[in-house]
């Protein structure tokens, strides 16, 4: 697990500015509480820079320097993964193509997404793989992805890039700080906990199981005998906000939620988890039902106490 980017780029502020980092952080909090805290950090840290004469644009960036928000974002990185190339249809009917990769250098990772057919043109030809690095100039920030568009510049570089950060990356984080796409990890309370919601999957590649006349039926294998899997939706809630979240069939016993079928032992386990504090990891996403941000919930540990007073010395 690493910090998320924003110390960094306290640090980069205030070196810029020639301020101490302590004093660019109470500007950032200031600018927080009057705005009534309806903007991240990262996005106060962003006005503040710019108040102090601080221009990011044109600068070649480390991946974990970058902020949602940014404009004219220049980095480096290998590529670590690619996505096929998709086709879509506009509102005009007109036909588009977009694809997604992710790049690394030694700080962090990213997603890339094109738009552009320029660039996804080198992706098609083979000219972008998996191990190759890559140049990146006037793309945008949007929530936690870079994006080019028809005037971002998308090309292959000769910069070496050994040891880059491949791992995922999970940033600590408070929930009213939580943006879609957000891989982050947080200190929180469950203050409610739902029925479980039981569903089926395919036993070779855990794929949702649809029922028809003759059974039960994988898109990918055919007649299966499902496994049942179980959901549960929790809120939590670390004192700066609250947020909906799931927990899947996996991470359930991790919380104390180990007898599904036992109705009675079931209501028994649920009520025993509000008011538990745990260091929640997962992902951050739009729900579409509720047009809100929901957390997929991955991983679960108890609270390390020696590791909590380390950090609380290290302050």
């Amino acid at each position: 697990m690493v910090e998320g980017n924003y110390e960094k780029v306290l640090e980069k502020i205030a070196k810029s500015a020639g301020l101490e980092k302590e004093e660019i952080e109470r500007r950032v909090e200031a600018k927080r509480a009057k705005l009534s805290g309806l903007i991240s950090k990262e996005g106060a840290a962003q006005v503040v820079a710019a108040e102090l004469g601080i221009s990011f644009d044109d600068e070649k960036l480390k991946i974990d320097e970058l902020l949602p928000g940014m404009r004219k974002v220049n980095v480096v990185g290998k590529v670590i993964n690619l996505f096929p190339v998709r086709t879509f249809t506009t509102k005009k009917g007109d036909e588009g193509k977009v694809a997604n990769l992710f790049i690394a250098d030694e700080t962090s990772n990213i997603k890339v997404v094109l738009w552009d057919t320029n660039h996804i043109e080198l992706i098609e030809k083979s000219e972008v793989v998996i191990n190759k690095v890559i140049e990146i100039s006037n793309a945008s920030m949007r929530d936690n992805e870079i994006h080019l568009g028809s005037f971002s510049e998308f090309k292959l570089s000769d910069e070496v890039l050994d040891n880059v950060k491949t791992e995922r990356v999970v940033k600590e984080k408070d929930i009213s700080d939580f943006r879609i796409g957000d891989n982050s990890s947080v200190r929180a309370f469950i203050v409610q906990a739902f029925e479980p919601r039981f569903f089926n999957v395919c036993p070779e590649c855990k794929k949702k199981a649809n029922q028809e006349a003759n059974g039960f039926v994988c898109g990918e294998h055919g007649k299966v005998v499902p496994e049942k899997r179980a959901l549960i939706n929790i809120v939590l809630d670390d004192g700066t906000e609250s947020i909906r979240s799931v927990l899947f069939h996996e991470t359930l016993p991790k919380i104390g939620i180990t007898e599904l079928d036992n109705a009675e032992r079931l209501v028994n386990q649920r009520e025993d988890l509000l008011g538990k504090e745990m260091v929640f990891s997962g992902n951050v996403r739009n729900n579409k039902f509720f047009n809100n941000p929901e957390f997929i919930i991955n991983e679960v540990k108890e609270i390390n106490l020696d590791e909590l007073l380390g950090k609380l010395e290290s302050k």
